[in-house]
């Protein structure tokens, strides 16, 4: 059985998105490659934020080896996104980052997914790299409480 629809009481760090008329797909509704594109986007973000990602210099990097995707509801343009993301999990040199696309104010995800980063060296692109202090110190702050 599927696990249920979150909220946004389920996520830690937030970023809206303006949707765009390109978006829309000819069913009148945003097509899915762009919800790929929101996750990616939010992740960014976080890491960037949080200190750890100079996308020019950034000696470890993670690499995307598994995305998924549930949708729940329709999103069209002009609506404005707020992409709501936690960690899921952090092992030794991957994370699993949980992402939610939340319509407009509403409280309940129209979409969840997530990305599975391997961190790895940048020069190589194929040497795994344990997760660094600061990624796991930023991994903290989105990771919910596990149950008491």
């Amino acid at each position: 059985m599927a696990a249920p629809r979150g909220t946004r009481a389920d996520y830690r760090f937030f970023l809206p998105i303006p949707t765009r008329w390109m978006d829309n797909d000819v069913y009148g509704h945003i097509n899915n490659v762009t919800y790929y594109s929101w996750f990616d986007t939010v992740v960014a973000r976080f890491l960037i934020d949080c200190g750890f990602l100079h996308i020019p210099t950034a000696p470890v990097i993670g690499l995307v080896v598994e995305t998924q995707c549930r949708y729940f509801a329709p999103i069209s343009f002009p609506d404005t996104i707020t992409a709501g993301l936690r960690c899921g999990r952090a092992g030794n040199t991957s994370v699993r980052y949980e992402i939610a696309i939340f319509r407009n104010d509403e409280d309940a995800a129209s979409a969840e997914g997530h990305f599975v980063h391997v961190y790895v060296d940048r020069a190589t692109q194929k040497q795994t790299t344990p997760l660094p202090d600061l990624l796991r110190r930023a991994l903290a702050g989105i990771t919910l409480p596990g149950p008491a």
